[in-house]
């Protein structure tokens, strides 16, 4: 019974909620998840969101990707802070329709099978690479390398996810592969 409620409240959140943006199949929301972009997000296949998590920015989110708790995603430049003689409270808002300063376009990519841990924030303008971990906790200001696991403020490399070339190289041709 509890399964069904959970499958209905997700077809719930997805058609009226969050119906503005692109979600896959497979698609699960902890509680109070918030999503916000100026243009799209768009999530693969089998995407589960923690509770208290929000995607605050445009995304392109692969398939089979998961994120922890207190995930968020966030953008560089949501206010004008440059504008020289204006609090930064009152300047211009991505938000805003005549916003032309920077940080218009970026978007963040999180690329298929990655796992987001608890608490991690994510900068607009990253991809986070095909396979990778985030560790809990990390800000993630630049790119990150496929099947690699990152950890730290800023993050960096911690690891390789696997730990031969023939291991990463096996689950990479898996990911690639077409399901049947």
């Amino acid at each position: 019974m509890i399964r069904y409620l959970k499958q209905f409240r997700n077809i719930l959140l997805t058609k009226t909620v969050f119906r503005q943006h692109e979600i896959g199949p497979g698609f699960h929301a902890g509680r109070q998840v918030y999503f916000y972009a100026k243009n799209r997000i768009k999530i693969g296949k089998n995407f589960y969101i923690g509770r208290y998590s929000e995607i605050s920015c445009d995304a392109e989110i692969g398939d089979n990707v998961i994120f922890a708790n207190f995930v968020a995603l966030i953008g560089k430049y949501d206010h004008h802070y440059q504008t020289v003689g204006v609090p930064i409270r009152l300047a211009s808002q991505i938000r805003d329709a005549d916003y032309s300063w920077k940080g218009l376009g970026s978007k963040v990519v999180i690329e298929d099978d990655v796992w987001v841990g608890y608490g991690a924030r994510i900068m607009s303008g990253v991809t986070i690479g095909k396979g990778s971990i985030i560790a809990a906790g990390s800000v993630v200001t630049k790119d990150v390398e496929p099947l690699s696991i990152y950890g730290g403020v800023p993050a960096r490399k911690i690891a390789d996810r696997f730990e031969s070339e023939e291991e990463s190289q096996r689950h990479l041709q898996f990911l690639n592969e077409p399901v049947s």
